[in-house]
Formats: structure tokens, C-alpha cells, sequence
């Protein structure tokens, strides 16, 4: 391993720390010897273990989640072995991290629909293919084997106290926010995976500092090598204000079609472009376009190829700017609605509501009366606009606000 990376070991390390909030624990902090993360890097006689969880709790994973991830594919690069967990049984409590009251428990069902989604919206990032580069776990591998005497042990390694300090508990618990005794249990959990799977790395967003550190404790309560942590920044969203969330609308979604990503993205604040940059692609920050439009396109076409393919975002880039000029689409980058399901004659806003563009023909009537929807470019604005036929309607592209796209197909 030593002699296979030492070659590019600096240009590896490189790519490594790029983008990284904090790792731990330092030099100087460490209460296991003076080594470092870079010093065992160098020095290892085998790939590394590197863990990532995440817990499917949703259908969806957008850009920020997507940010660990591409440092567990620089990982893979380097030589090393990601440990990729789903967490199918600590998804079933939900991670309280920043959460102002209890979450949901989830059905098992639920979660192994939402774990197969996670799975194939990772593909395009991860290298599933060479061997010995990924393991795909599940921690109800070793979580549903535990007896009560091993969740006595471990609960036995954390005092109250210690789990107050916790972000959330400690404001939750000031404001008698109720704190259930299973909510204690995920920390312990999410860091005993760290022990089942022997993870040399674990990665996560600044907000894991807590639950990696509980890794680190449980590692070296059971006789292993604690884990270093590698945290990552929060990514600000679309708006510039808050952390990317599909409940805030300013996400972008890994399964979202090419035109919607792109036209998203070549949106992005000014002050996120370079941020953008540094987590979310590859490219030399020293090399970037001059002019700031250009450097939002750029960014904009190097996202989303990584998920499309560049053929698709070379469509995507042209359909946005036959957009803004009010042109026909020309590229077949735009998700497509029958419109076999819908009975003609048709108001223009039932048609809108029955693409799913809107959730109900009143909000579709909204929209239409505030000149938020068009037809291949041009504005509609008469809510009485019937169709009677659908031959007018195919192959065009119905739009509602600025991001999102169907095309109206037989």
C-alpha cells in the first residue's frame, strides 16, 4: 500500500483535505499518541477504512448530502476502502441532531424503499465497480443482534450529562421540550457501526462532530483504534441564506432532470459560487472563468454532468438559453407527462395542476393569474384558456416559475 501511493501521495492529500471544516483528532488534542491523519496516510500497509453512514429517511438526497459523498469517492481514488452504511435500523429512530422535537419513527418498510433510492441516486458518484473499493452494509446487521446486556454496556459508557451536551438535546431539555430515552440510544448506535465495521475514517457534515466523537469513545472502549473524524461544511443552499432543504425549496435534488438542475445552478449566488466549487466538483480553483456569469454556467455544466452525462447538460445549458430567449426546446432534457390522462376539452389550468407542476387546480389558477406559468417560453396568463384537443399541446414544454419543466407528451 505504502509504495503503491507514495508516488502521488501529496496530489492525494490534496484532494483529501480539500473542502474540509475540521479533522480530528489533531497532533496536539490527541489522546492516542502524536499521530495525525496525514501521518497515517503515510505510513498505513493497507487501504484504510473509511465510513460513511446515512440514514434513509427520505426518498430524496440533494447536493449537500452529496458532498461526504464525493470524499468517500476521493478516498476510493486514493487506494482506500469505503464502508458506505445504511442505516436501515437507526433510520427507524432518526437522528435528533438539530432537531427541536421528536422525529417520526419509521416503518421498516419505508426505510428499505427510501435505503434503494439512496443507492441509486450515489451511483454516479461512487466507484462500484473496482473491487475491494466499496462496502455497502446495513447496520441492522449487527444492531438487531444486540442483547439487553451489550445496550447496558453501552449505555454505560455516557452519562446523562455528557448526552445533554449534545446539539439539540441541551436546547430541547432547557425548553421542557420532552426527550425520549430511544433518542439517547442513537448516538451510541450510529457509533457502534464505527466499532462493527473497524472504520479507520468517518466522515460527516459539521453537525456529526458529537455522534463521530461517540465512535471514537465506543472504538476505544471495546479494545480497537479510535476512528479520525472528517467533518465537512454545511452547504448553504440556492437562496444564500440557509442550509440546502427540500422543505426550504432551495435544494437541488440528485434525481432532478438535467434542465431543472441546471437552471437551478447557473442561479447561484455570487458568494457560493467559489464554495460550490470546492465541494461540490473537482475543478482547480485557480482556474475558473474571469467573468461571474461564466463561472456560474461552468459550475452549472460541471454539476450536472457528473448525474447527466455531459451530452445531457450541453442540452440542458441550450434549452435554458433558448429559455431566456423565449425559443422553441430543442433537447429532450425535459421530464415528460401523457397527457393520455387527461380528458379534452381542457382548462389550461387543470392541465397545468394534472402534470404535477401544481399540488391542486387552485394553485394552478394562482400561478396562471400571477404570470408564473408558460408554454415553450411564452407567458399564459388567462385562466379560461381552454384546449380542446391535445394535438396542440405535444411536444411542447410547460414551465411554471424559473426551475421547473414537463414536456407534454401522447
Amino acid at each position: 500500500m505504502n509504495s503503491d501511493k507514495s508516488f502521488n501521495f501529496t496530489q492525494d492529500l490534496q484532494k483529501l483535505y480539500r473542502g474540509i471544516s475540521e479533522i480530528f483528532p489533531n497532533v496536539a488534542d490527541s489522546q492516542d499518541g502524536n499521530e495525525n491523519l496525514a501521518q497515517r496516510l503515510a505510513q498505513t500497509d493497507r487501504p484504510l477504512r473509511v465510513k460513511l453512514g446515512i440514514d434513509p429517511t427520505g426518498a430524496d438526497i440533494h447536493l449537500g448530502h452529496s458532498i461526504p459523498v464525493r470524499k468517500l469517492r476521493a478516498f476510493q481514488d486514493a487506494g482506500h476502502t469505503a464502508v458506505l452504511i445504511i442505516g436501515d435500523f437507526t433510520a427507524r429512530i432518526g437522528d435528533p441532531t438539530g432537531k427541536s422535537e421528536v422525529r417520526r419513527q419509521l416503518t421498516t418498510e419505508e426505510v428499505a424503499q427510501n435505503a434503494q433510492t439512496y443507492l441509486e441516486q450515489v451511483r454516479p458518484i461512487l466507484d462500484f465497480d473496482t473491487p475491494g473499493r466499496l462496502e455497502i452494509r446495513y447496520n441492522s446487521e449487527w444492531l438487531s443482534k444486540l442483547d439487553l446486556a451489550k445496550i447496558l454496556e453501552l449505555l454505560g459508557t455516557m452519562t446523562v450529562g455528557q448526552m445533554l451536551e449534545k446539539e439539540g438535546f441541551d436546547l430541547r431539555y432547557k425548553q421542557q421540550s420532552p426527550i425520549f430515552l430511544h433518542e439517547f440510544l442513537y448516538p451510541l448506535m450510529q457509533g457502534y457501526d464505527s466499532v462493527a465495521v473497524e472504520a479507520d475514517v468517518e466522515l460527516g457534515g459539521t453537525d456529526q462532530k458529537f455522534n463521530i466523537a461517540v465512535g471514537r469513545d465506543l472504538q476505544r472502549h471495546f479494545g480497537l483504534t479510535p476512528q479520525f473524524g472528517m467533518l465537512m461544511p454545511i452547504l448553504l443552499g440556492t437562496d444564500g441564506k440557509q442550509k440546502m432543504s427540500k422543505s426550504l425549496g432551495n435544494y437541488v435534488g440528485l434525481r432532478e432532470d438535467a434542465l431543472t438542475m441546471y437552471s437551478k445552478l447557473e442561479k447561484t449566488p455570487d458568494s457560493l459560487v467559489k464554495d460550490y466549487f470546492e465541494l461540490l466538483t473537482d475543478k482547480s480553483l485557480d482556474n475558473l472563468p474571469s467573468d461571474a456569469r461564466e463561472r456560474q454556467k461552468f459550475l452549472a455544466l460541471d454539476i450536472v454532468s457528473q448525474y447527466h452525462g455531459e451530452e445531457e447538460a450541453q442540452k440542458a445549458q441550450k434549452d435554458a438559453e433558448n429559455l431566456v430567449g423565449g425559443k422553441t426546446f430543442q433537447a429532450d432534457t425535459v421530464p415528460e407527462f401523457s397527457l393520455a390522462s387527461v380528458n379534452f376539452p381542457a382548462k389550461f389550468f387543470y392541465v397545468v395542476s394534472a402534470s404535477g407542476l401544481c399540488k391542486s387546480s387552485s394553485e394552478a389558477r394562482k400561478q396562471i393569474q400571477g404570470g408564473g406559468v408558460r408554454i415553450d417560453g411564452e407567458q399564459k396568463t388567462d385562466v379560461n384558456l381552454t384546449f380542446d384537443s391535445p394535438e396542440s399541446l405535444y411536444g411542447k414544454v410547460l414551465q411554471l416559475g424559473k426551475n421547473k419543466f414537463v414536456r407534454l407528451v401522447q
